[in-house]
């Protein structure tokens, strides 16, 4: 069993209850960013119904440090300190090179001024922070995941 915060564990406990055709504990549970302010207002636009979409880069897949999402997935979304705030199900997942990110796509996450400039920035910044710690460098050609999902529990 994982160790997420009590909150995780007592929305997935409710929405099993207002859902009986849920038959599975099968969850993630997890928070966008690397940073409390970016976690918690990233879980805010979920809840707002306007972030409906995330990206990562595909290598975190590729060495086996995370399992790549599937559509059909349930996921409980925390703020910054594991405190649940809402379930979503992926509806997609999309492997793509970061430049072939679509303007509706960089929308669909719902951040910033949602252009695919202001996403291709936020992202080239996010992307290159996180390969700095495995001696890596971004590239835009490198593979992105790009999962939608949907919001069906707060």
């Amino acid at each position: 069993m994982n160790n997420y915060h009590i909150t995780v564990y007592e929305m997935w406990n409710k929405f099993v209850q207002s859902n009986p055709e849920i038959k599975s504990n099968d969850f993630k549970s997890w928070y966008f960013c690397d940073t409390e302010k970016c976690a918690n207002d990233l879980a805010d636009l979920v809840l707002r119904g306007i972030k409906r979409a995330t990206a990562s880069l595909n290598y975190w897949y590729k060495s086996g440090k995370e399992i790549i999402p599937k559509a059909g997935e349930l996921n409980v979304i925390t703020n910054w300190d594991g405190i649940a705030q809402c379930i979503t199900i992926t509806r997609s997942v999309t492997v793509l090179k970061f430049k072939d990110v679509s303007s509706e796509m960089a929308s669909t996450e719902g951040e910033g001024d949602k252009s695919l400039d202001y996403w291709r920035k936020a992202h080239i910044h996010f992307f290159t922070n996180e390969l700095i710690k495995e001696k890596l460098e971004f590239d835009e050609e490198m593979e992105i995941v790009f999962e939608e999902f949907e919001m069906i529990y707060k």
